[in-house]
């Protein structure tokens, strides 16, 4: 496999899997009855509202690092590892606990609040698929956290596309201009 091939993969996986954390974050994690018989259906907003901003942050160092040079690939790299990891957290959290992830649904609806108060009010809960697919979701971010540092010194480095040549100063006024944009001051 060549190395940009590589490179291509493992971005578009980055990609894939920080949607999957987002898709997670849109949906039902718990129906709760409550002691009352009232019905709750809690969002992973709700439960887990650090997972939007954990997906975005994927995303976005998914776009870094395909601009980014070797270098910085490396750290980049560590760092969606760690992504993965709060991602892990956070969902595991929520399943330990699903009364306190539920707090802020129930005390909308029903005006009570305090975690004793919260929990007495849950006759039963049943949870879904999604926080575990979190759990999954963030696995899989963390497996590509570490392939971008065990291959990222291999990919291809960033391309010169956009990059301009330094001009230089011929002595006319254009010139002058021209090693001003580049930084250099022509009256020294």
């Amino acid at each position: 496999m060549t190395a940009s091939r590589l490179r291509l993969i493992v971005i578009l996986a980055g990609i894939i899997v920080a949607g999957l954390v987002v898709l997670t974050w849109t949906q039902p994690w718990f129906e709760l009855v409550l002691t009352t018989g009232a019905t709750l259906s809690v969002p992973g907003q709700s439960a887990a509202p650090a997972l939007s901003a954990l997906g975005l942050a994927s995303l976005a160092l998914m776009g870094a690092l395909s601009i980014a040079g070797r270098g910085i690939r490396i750290g980049l790299g560590a760092l969606e590892a760690a992504i993965g990891v709060a991602v892990i957290v956070v969902a595991v959290g929520v399943i330990t606990d699903p009364a306190a992830a539920s707090g802020s649904t129930i005390t909308a609806a029903t005006a009570v609040s305090g975690p004793e108060s919260i929990a007495a009010l849950i006759a039963s809960a049943t949870m879904s698929a999604f926080p575990v697919l979190a759990v999954v979701a963030g696995v899989l971010t963390t497996l590509v956290g570490a392939a971008v540092v065990l291959t990222g010194r291999r990919w291809p480095g960033p391309t010169k596309k956009y990059e301009t040549a330094p001009s230089a100063d011929t002595g006319t006024p254009v010139g002058a201009w021209d090693s001003l944009s580049d930084g250099t001051d022509p009256t020294r």
